[in-house]
This record gives C-alpha cells, sequence and structure tokens, in this order.
C-alpha cells in the first residue's frame, strides 16, 4: 500500500483537496465493494486506479502512472481492467472524476471514450 501512496503523492493533482492516507487505502481493500487495480513492472508500482461502485453506478478516480512510464499503454489498461471489474458487479454506467482544467487528464479519458458530461457536475463537501 505504501507504493501507492508514494505513487499517488508523485503523480498529485493540484486540484486533490483531501490527503491519501494509508488507513484509507486498507478500508478500500478490506471493506468496500471497490477494487484497487496496480500496475507493476520489475517489482515496482508503476501505476494505480480505483474502481469503485455503489450498488447502482461505477466510479474510476485516482487513476495514475508513474511519469517514467507514461504513453506506455498502462493507464488504457487499467481503465479497461476497471471496466471489467465494474462489469463484473454489473455496472451499466461509468463516471470517471477528472478536473476540468486538467488537460492531460481530460484527453487521457475522452481518448478512452469518456466525454466529459455537458449536463451533469458534481457537488462535493469534505467532512
Amino acid at each position: 500500500m505504501a507504493a501507492v501512496l508514494d505513487l499517488w503523492a508523485q503523480a498529485r493533482s493540484e486540484h486533490a483537496s483531501t490527503s491519501d492516507r494509508l488507513e484509507d487505502v486498507e478500508r478500500v481493500v478490506a471493506d468496500s465493494p471497490a477494487a484497487l487495480l496496480v500496475a507493476e513492472r520489475d517489482g515496482e508500482v508503476v501505476g494505480a486506479l480505483i474502481a469503485a461502485w455503489d450498488g447502482w453506478r461505477g466510479n474510476m478516480y485516482r487513476l495514475a502512472v508513474r511519469d517514467s512510464h507514461r504513453r506506455e499503454g498502462i493507464g488504457l489498461a487499467l481503465t479497461r481492467a476497471g471496466e471489467d471489474y465494474l462489469r463484473s458487479c454489473g455496472v451499466r454506467r461509468v463516471t470517471a472524476l477528472v478536473a476540468f482544467d486538467d488537460e492531460d487528464a481530460g484527453g487521457f479519458w475522452e481518448s478512452a471514450g469518456y466525454p466529459q458530461d455537458q449536463k451533469i457536475g458534481r457537488r462535493v463537501r469534505n467532512l
């Protein structure tokens, strides 16, 4: 889990507003109907994605690929694996959480088949 947290720290979006904590990652793995998908190369964590299901819809977030391994298909492979997991849960609609002005992430998700929804925005509150 520490390697995933290290990756997320390296790839942290300037739009992230809450900290990544070990206990949160452990809870996702232990208690949640979610999958923490991890890509490794030569024993090093080079990518990660959370694919979560709330019983109704699927969500994908915290996608990160180590800078030195970008543009190798790792992000897309994680995305497709997340879709496979969510499909196996019965999910028919998936949302990817992406900051509006994050051009790199937006371009990736667009090319992966996730256009920006122009009608629905999300509202959040930190607790």
